[in-house]
């Protein structure tokens, strides 16, 4: 019978933020541990949250067998840890950024009214087993999310903006603070040609979807039958990505202790098709390549879906990129999406114009409208290195713009 033990452990603390005012500090730890052992094909598991004992735990996990869970693979080996972190803020220096933060908000500009929260989080992984494998990850980060709103607003909030750094840096956010609130009140018209910039990961979820290796062998993701195809920009390339590099919060093994190698897994590149991503399971039962893409499923057995997704970013800014064009910065938009098609429609409410460095102004409500292979496709301009606005990096695109009617506004 063969044992294995996945824990996680997350430090939080919290200062929050309403109506411009401190108004409570909270602070938790989490721990999670899931016990499992297997034998003749079945997997027994036992989860629970806090301290428990390992004999307990796997005497539980052991009982758990009668439930007959399937899982006839063979377990990982291997040794390695890492430790990302670099200066977490201790709660009295949490504060005290936040109280420099909002002193800061409200005495540069007292016309908005700011809600929001400033946190500290560690987390800690590890998978050990029987079989002698023993991986351990430990990551951190602080962050300032702040809400605005205009004095003589009557929406529940205006914007938002977030700065999130593992070594904070109050001069990062004041500087993203002076790019958000300094223009907010200057009106432009939406530029003839619309170009979004955005951080990607709101656009790439269909995308994510149609690379699920069963839909594309079943013939329900809309990338099926294009494997080995190229069919977007020569621009984008696709990846699961968690080397000690790019990696953010996200351990380097997955679900099943499987680790790639370099870290790395590419599903696109340079717009073709390689692959879609597949856990054990997927991968046998389709006869396709397992992509270390196990869930961590503390109660149950792995199952396919577990992909940090990434654009491989390109060496130019987004102002490069723009080549003196200007770029529309949507902030709130909601009541749309994709379409099971993959066409794409979104009502932005709040949005700014950028010349890629600085924010110009707002602009006029607007739909922005596309498709998943027009935006990936003909349309995709790039993956700028780190922008400062975004706090992160950004992907540009080229998209349809009709502004709303005072009546859709409405």
């Amino acid at each position: 019978m063969l044992k294995e033990k996945i824990q996680s452990y997350t430090l939080y603390s919290e200062v929050k933020i309403e109506e411009s005012k401190i108004v409570s500090f909270n602070k938790y730890d989490k721990r999670s541990n899931s016990f499992r052992v297997y034998k003749d094909g079945f997997a027994g598991i036992y989860f629970q949250y806090g301290n428990v004992s390992d004999e307990e735990g796997f005497k539980k996990a052991e009982e758990n067998l009668e439930l007959e869970r399937p899982y006839e693979f063979d377990l990982e080996t291997g040794k390695r840890s890492r430790d990302l972190t670099e200066e977490i803020l201790t709660d009295a220096e949490l504060l005290s950024v936040t109280k420099k933060a909002l002193s800061y908000l409200k005495r540069k500009y007292p016309d908005f009214i700011y809600s929001g929260h400033a946190a500290s989080i560690t987390s800690e992984y590890s998978m050990t087993n029987s079989k002698a494998l023993d991986y351990y990850a430990k990551d951190g980060y602080n962050t300032i999310s702040i809400e605005y709103k205009h004095k003589d607003s009557k929406e529940l909030m205006d914007g938002y903006f977030t700065t999130s750094l593992r070594k904070f840096k109050i001069r990062t956010f004041y500087k993203m603070a002076d790019n958000y609130l300094e223009n907010y009140q200057k009106q432009v018209p939406l530029p003839k040609e619309c170009i979004i910039m955005k951080t990607y990961y709101d656009f790439t979820n269909m995308l994510r979807t149609s690379l699920d290796a069963e839909k594309l062998k079943l013939g329900t993701s809309l990338l099926s039958g294009k494997v080995g195809q190229k069919i977007f920009s020569d621009d984008l390339t696709v990846l699961h990505n968690v080397t000690d590099k790019d990696s953010w919060m996200d351990p380097f093994w997955d679900g099943e202790g499987v680790v790639n190698k370099g870290d790395k897994v590419f599903f696109i590149k340079n717009g073709k098709i390689l692959r879609g991503y597949a856990d054990k399971k997927t991968a046998k039962k389709y006869r396709v390549r397992a992509t270390g893409s196990a869930h961590f499923d503390y109660a149950d057995i792995p199952w396919n879906g577990r992909v940090s997704l990434s654009l491989k970013i390109g060496k130019k800014s987004a102002k490069e990129l723009l080549g003196g064009k200007l770029a529309i910065i949507p902030v709130l938009y909601s009541g749309g999406g994709f379409k099971e098609e993959g066409e794409y429609k979104m009502p932005v409410h709040v949005a700014f114009l950028t010349d890629g460095e600085k924010i110009l102004g707002r602009v006029p409500p607007f739909t922005m409208s596309s498709s998943m292979f027009d935006m990936f496709g003909k349309d995709f301009i790039g993956v700028a290195k780190h922008n400062k606005i975004l706090n992160d990096k950004c992907m540009l695109v080229k998209m349809k713009a009709e502004e709303l009617s005072s009546a859709v506004q409405n």
